[in-house]
């Protein structure tokens, strides 16, 4: 009994040992600060091109990430942002939700007492489309304003 618990013992720490993930590293080269991504977390890019991705991303090797099912070479990385679920969900959901009922109550106002309040279905519109557009409303990293990127490994 005491070898299986040793066993299983001596397995869970090999794996705790050998399990590293791997993870950006955004560093800024004026103060120094540092701030970590973990692999498959959701981020929105912009590549030296003008092209705009967002997903999860899975670092290749030491020099490329592969975001959405395209290979991205860090070298090519402008500008980078965390892009959390839970905050395009909140933020469109809102965004959403509160344009349809200020169209809804602008439509019964301009309907049963005055016509002019017809005209607050143009912010409700512009609320809507926001909402549509998933606003991200974390720090963007630009490669320009001293951040560069780099890929680490990091222990759990």
């Amino acid at each position: 009994m005491k070898k299986l618990l040793l066993l299983f013992i001596s397995i869970f720490l090999f794996n705790v040992v050998i399990s590293q993930n791997n993870a950006i590293k955004i560093t800024n080269l004026n103060t120094n600060k540092e701030k970590v991504i973990k692999e498959n977390k959701r981020i929105k890019l912009k590549t030296s091109d003008g092209q705009k991705i967002k997903g999860r991303f899975k670092v290749e090797n030491d020099s490329t990430i592969i975001v959405d099912g395209a290979i991205i070479n860090l070298s090519d990385i402008e500008e980078i942002k965390r892009n959390p679920l839970l905050t395009s969900v909140l933020t469109s959901g809102f965004l959403i939700y509160s344009g349809v009922i200020i169209t809804g109550i602008a439509v019964l106002i301009g309907v049963l007492a005055d016509s002019t309040a017809f005209w607050l279905v143009l912010p409700a519109g512009g609320m809507i489309y926001t909402g549509i557009k998933t606003p991200n409303i974390n720090k963007n990293h630009k490669k320009i304003k001293g951040w560069k990127f780099e890929i680490i490994s990091i222990s759990d």
